[in-house]
C-alpha cells in the first residue's frame, strides 16, 4: 500500500507508518502537482496546509482513505470523498488537551494584558499602572460548543472558580451538568458572560456567527477567545466593538486565511494574537500523528477506524464490541448479493442476541457495502454504501431481537429479488467470521478469500462422489466439504471449498448429475 504524506508529521507516527506501508513524503505540493500524482496512492495524510479538493479526490482513483492529522476538515472536501467511496478520518482527541490549555492561556493573557506588558517592558517602558487586569475567579465563562475541547476548557476553568454557562444544541443537560456547565440560549449566554470562548467548526451556518448585532447583545467589558476556526467572528465588527468599549479585549489564535501576516486584528493593542498554536505542543503533534497512522493501517487492512467522519460514528467502547461483527455484516451482504438472482427489490436485516442492544448503523452500512458491491458499477464500501442505496431507492427494514438460539449474536440478511428470496446469517465463532445459515440450511463455513460452490440437491448416496469426480478430473482441488439437509433423503445443500474457480463448463457438467437442482459459485 502506498501512502502520501503531504504535510509535516511527528517522527513517532512516521516510523510506524514506514514500517507497515510504502511512504512518500512530498511537502508543499501545489494543487496541480498533487492532482497529477494522487492517483498513485491508496492514502494521503494532511494537516491544515494541503487542500484536498474535489478535483484532487476525483483524480485519486486508488484512494481508500484521507487522513487529517488534527480536528478540523476545512481543507478536505468530505462530500466529494463520500460520493467516491473514500473514507475520511481525523484525530479529534489527540490535541484536545493542547487546545484546551491554549484557550486557558489566551484567556489569562487577555485578562492580565501579559503580551502587551511584555512588549512594553522589553521596549524599555515600565507601565505598571497601565496594565491592570481582571481576575478569573467569580467571573462567568460562556463556552460555545461543548465538544472535546470545549469540555476540556470547562474542566480547567472550574479550577479558577469560574461560573460556567454554555451553548450547544447537541449536548444534553445531563452531560453539561456533569461538566458543571449550565446550558442556555446563545442570546442569554451573551448577556451573562464576562468571557466567551468558541469551540465550533466553520460551516455555512457558523461562518460570521458573531457580528455587530451579537456584540451589541453582550455584557459590557466582555473578553473573547477564539482557538477554534478563523471566520467564526467578523473581524471588523470585533475591532469596532473594542474601539467603542463594548468588548474589553480579545485573544485570537485562528484566521480566515492561514498563514497570514496581515490582519486588521494586528493593529489593535487590546487583541492578543498567536499563529494557530492551539495544537502546537510536542505531545499533541505526536498524538494526532499516531492516531491517524493507526487508522490508516486499520483501514488498509480492512478494519474500521476509530474516527471516521463520513461513516456512522461508533464510540471506542461500542466499537470494541461491534468490530468483530463488521466483517460478518459485510460478508453476509456479499454472499447474499452473489446468491440472489433477478432484480433487487428489498432488504431485511435482523440483529439477534447481544448486538441487538447496540447502535447497528455501522453494521447496516457494512451489509450494504457487501451487497451492493456485487451489483453496482460504482466503487461501494462502508463510506458511501448508504448513499448509493438511497440513490437506488432500495427498501430496507431492520429488526432487533435480544434472544437467539445457539449463538451469542447473529446477523441475518434477507434479500428479496425478482428471482426469489435469499436469506443468509453469520456470526463470530472463535474470533472468526462464520456463515452459519443459507436459507433454511444450517451449516458452518469460514470465508477464506477463496471460492465456494453451492450445490442444491436431493440427499442420495453417491452424489457427493459424482461431484468430486468431476472436479478431480478438471484438476480443481476441494479443500473442504460439508452437507446440510432438512431430512434424510430430502432437500440438501452441499458446499465445496475450492482452491480454484470452477468454469462454466464444469458447473454445466455438475448440473447434469441426477438429483442436483442448482449450482452457484461464489467468492468470499
Amino acid at each position: 500500500m502506498k501512502v502520501l504524506v503531504a504535510d509535516p508529521l511527528a517522527p513517532e507516527g512516521m516510523e510506524s507508518l514506514k514500517a507497515k506501508t510504502d511512504v512518500d513524503v512530498k511537502l508543499g505540493l501545489k494543487p496541480d502537482e498533487l492532482k497529477a500524482i494522487i492517483g498513485n496512492y491508496d492514502a494521503i495524510i494532511v494537516r491544515s496546509e494541503t487542500q484536498v479538493t474535489a478535483d484532487v479526490i476525483k483524480a485519486g482513483t486508488r484512494l481508500q482513505i484521507i487522513a487529517r492529522a488534527g480536528v478540523g476538515l476545512d481543507n478536505v472536501d468530505v462530500n466529494a470523498a463520500t460520493q467516491q467511496g473514500i473514507m475520511v478520518v481525523n484525530a479529534p482527541t489527540g490535541n484536545t488537551v493542547a487546545a484546551a490549555e491554549h484557550t486557558i492561556a489566551l484567556m489569562m493573557a487577555v485578562a492580565r494584558n501579559i503580551p502587551q506588558a511584555c512588549a512594553q517592558l522589553k521596549a524599555g517602558k515600565w507601565n505598571h499602572k497601565e496594565y491592570v487586569g481582571v481576575e478569573l475567579r467569580n467571573k462567568t465563562l460562556g463556552i460555545i460548543g461543548l465538544g472535546n475541547v470545549g469540555s476540556g476548557v470547562a474542566a480547567r476553568a472550574k479550577g479558577f472558580e469560574m461560573r460556567l454557562v454554555g451553548y450547544d444544541p447537541f449536548a444534553s443537560e445531563e452531560y453539561a451538568a456533569s461538566l458543571g456547565v449550565t446550558l442556555m440560549p446563545l442570546e442569554q449566554l451573551y448577556k451573562e458572560s464576562d468571557f466567551i470562548t468558541l469551540h465550533l467548526p466553520l460551516t455555512p451556518q457558523t461562518k460570521g456567527m458573531i457580528g455587530a448585532k451579537d456584540f451589541a447583545r453582550m455584557k459590557k467589558g466582555v473578553r473573547i477567545v477564539n482557538c477554534a476556526r478563523g471566520g467564526l467572528i467578523e473581524d471588523e465588527a470585533l475591532v469596532k466593538a473594542i474601539e467603542e468599549g463594548k468588548v474589553a479585549g480579545a485573544a485570537i489564535d485562528v484566521f480566515p486565511v492561514e498563514p497570514t501576516t496581515e490582519s486588521i486584528l494586528f493593529k489593535n493593542d487590546k487583541i492578543v494574537v498567536t499563529p494557530h498554536l492551539g495544537a502546537s505542543t510536542k505531545e499533541a503533534q505526536t498524538n494526532v500523528c499516531i492516531d491517524v497512522v493507526d487508522q490508516i493501517i486499520d483501514v488498509l487492512n480492512g478494519k474500521p477506524p476509530k474516527y471516521a467522519v463520513n461513516v456512522p460514528h461508533i464510540s471506542p467502547e461500542i466499537l470494541d464490541v461491534l468490530r468483530p461483527y463488521m466483517e460478518v455484516a459485510t460478508m453476509a451482504g456479499k454472499l447474499a448479493g452473489q446468491l440472489m438472482s433477478g432484480q433487487l427489490k428489498s432488504l431485511k436485516i435482523r440483529y439477534s442476541g447481544e448486538i441487538a442492544q447496540y447502535d447497528t448503523q455501522a453494521l447496516k452500512a457494512g451489509i450494504l457495502s457487501g451487497l451492493l458491491d456485487t451489483v453496482s458499477e460504482e466503487r461501494v464500501n462502508l463510506v458511501n454504501a448508504t448513499v448509493i442505496a438511497q440513490q437506488r431507492g432500495l427498501k430496507i427494514s431492520e429488526q432487533k431481537e435480544t434472544e437467539v438460539s445457539n449463538y451469542a449474536s447473529l446477523i441475518s440478511v434477507e434479500v428479496v429479488a425478482s428471482g426469489g428470496i435469499v436469506d443468509v446469517a453469520g456470526t463470530v465463532l472463535r474470533d472468526e467470521t462464520h456463515i452459519v445459515r443459507i436459507n433454511q440450511f444450517w451449516l458452518d463455513i469460514a470465508p477464506t478469500g477463496g471460492y465456494f460452490m453451492l450445490c442444491y440437491h436431493t440427499d442420495k448416496p453417491g452424489l457427493i462422489g459424482a461431484v468430486g469426480t468431476i472436479t478431480g478430473k478438471s484438476n480443481i482441488n476441494i479443500s473442504a466439504m460439508q452437507v446440510a439437509r432438512i431430512t434424510p433423503r430430502g432437500e440438501a445443500l452441499m458446499i465445496l471449498t475450492l482452491d480454484e474457480a470452477a468454469s462454466d463448463d464444469i458447473i454445466k457438467k455438475i448440473l447434469e448429475v441426477k438429483d442436483i437442482t442448482s449450482v452457484k459459485l461464489v467468492k468470499l
